[in-house]
């Protein structure tokens, strides 16, 4: 009768050249980990449903190197965006230029002058670095760049109106996704909101008649990721600027998505830019590095130096600071804008200025090669939080499969997983999102999925 007693030690297992191949690859430690949850586990089966014979010392050693794959494999991986969303949150939001993956990737391989100054030879500054391009770029005294844009937000609260009074339209208590909301945000800071107006109306008068009370700052927020429609009002940016400024009020302008561009050249509605903001007398304005702006993920405050010098000087300003890597990257993407090449170098521009008749011909181009297929019409979104509604005619390859759910799940299994969506049992794949040196990869993948 087979007995427990008949399994191998770990230091048979130990011994073998197998043993030693998966120590060269994943270290002694996490080997022996393996092997010791491998017989574990082996145990724990057998004492449930003995068998006629245990597994051999191949077929444990076979089952640790699984166990030690699965255990290393990387969770964060590229994936093929086909779906037609532009900046898709899930997938990571904006792919980078050439020339920002560049910057990171030199900045990351060893030493920088993050904070030295290299002329004096003395200690620096690291808020320096994309300052200067992002003062050139939006005419702005002074900027900050921090790690997200709900951390500027947070900042700047802190910073500037920590137990006072902030008047925000009850029509901008947003959420930002991921359960998020902005009112609960700005309570972090210790500011004390004062809510005006109605979801759908707010008056400049609801504002004046707030603003008498003592308050530290006005603070608008741009409605990036929903609309309300219909019976609706709200007073522009410049008229809140004339309120605030009368009653020597702050006005802070969070954008949030952070357009450098007009998009309304691209045939969708115009997002409110960052110079518009500091044209129309904004003293702060605050929004993200990683979506319509195109680089990586960051939040950047621009406006009145006196208002940023105090920003800086705040101790929640370590707390959210840019890395390096982030700051290299910002600055990279940054540039393109000050040289006037960000349509030609940010992947998210070019997307959004390709022709329906350019997408068109990406999208028979793989029906050819796939042999199958068809090319219908359909609409392309910039998705993450900006330009809720808006959509851009493109094509799409469609292809009808038995099951859609697993077509898709067959998709998502490919090296690397490819993301497609459906409509009326038909998969829809988008060129206008696939960058065009992942075609190849998109079309390997099709074919072993078909």
């Amino acid at each position: 009768m087979t007995t427990l007693r008949e399994l191998p030690s770990v230091g048979q297992l130990l011994r073998t050249q197998t043993a030693a191949e998966l120590i060269a690859r994943y270290g002694r430690p996490l080997t022996l980990t393996a092997i010791r949850f491998t017989l574990d586990e082996t145990r724990a089966r057998f004492k449930l449903d003995p068998q006629p014979a245990l597994p051999s010392i191949d077929m444990i050693l076979a089952q640790a190197d699984s166990t030690l794959s699965a255990w290393t494999k990387p969770t964060l991986v590229p994936v093929i965006n086909a779906t037609g969303v532009i900046l898709h949150t899930n997938l990571g939001r904006a792919p980078l230029s050439e020339a920002t993956i560049h910057a990171m990737d030199i900045v990351s391989r060893g030493y920088s002058n993050l904070e030295y100054d290299l002329e004096k030879g003395v200690r620096g500054s690291r808020l320096l670095h994309a300052e200067s391009v992002l003062q050139k770029l939006t005419g702005a005294e002074s900027a900050l760049v921090v790690n997200n844009n709900a951390s500027a937000v947070l900042l700047v609260l802190s910073a500037l109106a920590n137990k006072k009074r902030v008047i925000i339209s009850r029509s901008q208590l947003v959420e930002i996704g991921g359960g998020f909301r902005v009112p609960d945000v700005m309570k972090q800071s210790g500011a004390k909101l004062v809510e005006v107006g109605t979801t759908n109306k707010v008056r400049l008068s609801d504002y004046q008649s707030a603003a008498e009370d003592p308050t530290a700052l006005i603070m608008h927020v741009h409605p990036s990721n929903f609309k309300v429609i219909g019976f609706t009002e709200e007073p522009e940016l410049n008229e809140l600027v004339d309120v605030a400024h009368k009653a020597d009020l702050i006005l802070v302008d969070d954008l949030g998505s952070g357009a450098l561009l007009d998009t309304a050249k691209y045939g969708i509605a115009h997002e409110p830019t960052v110079q518009e903001s500091l044209a129309a007398g904004a003293d702060i304005v605050c929004f993200s590095g990683d979506k319509l702006l195109g680089g990586p993920q960051a939040g950047i405050i621009v406006g009145k130096k006196t208002l940023l010098d105090k920003i800086k000087r705040h101790p929640l300003a370590r707390a959210v600071r840019a890395d390096k890597v982030c700051l290299a990257g910002i600055t990279a993407t940054l540039l393109h804008y000050l040289k006037d090449d960000a349509e030609r170098e940010i992947p998210i521009w070019k997307m959004m200025s390709l022709t329906p008749k350019q997408v068109k011909g990406r999208a028979e181009a793989w029906k050819d090669q796939l042999g199958q297929g068809n090319v219908v019409e359909g609409e392309s979104t910039v998705g993450g939080g900006s330009l809720p509604g808006e959509s851009s005619k493109t094509y799409l390859l469609s292809l009808e499969v038995k099951s859609p759910d697993k077509f898709l799940k067959k998709l998502r299994q490919q090296h690397p997983p490819i993301i497609a969506r459906t409509e009326a049992d038909k998969i829809l794949l988008d060129p206008r999102t696939v960058l065009p040196e992942q075609e190849g990869a998109l079309l390997v993948g099709l074919k072993n999925a078909l």
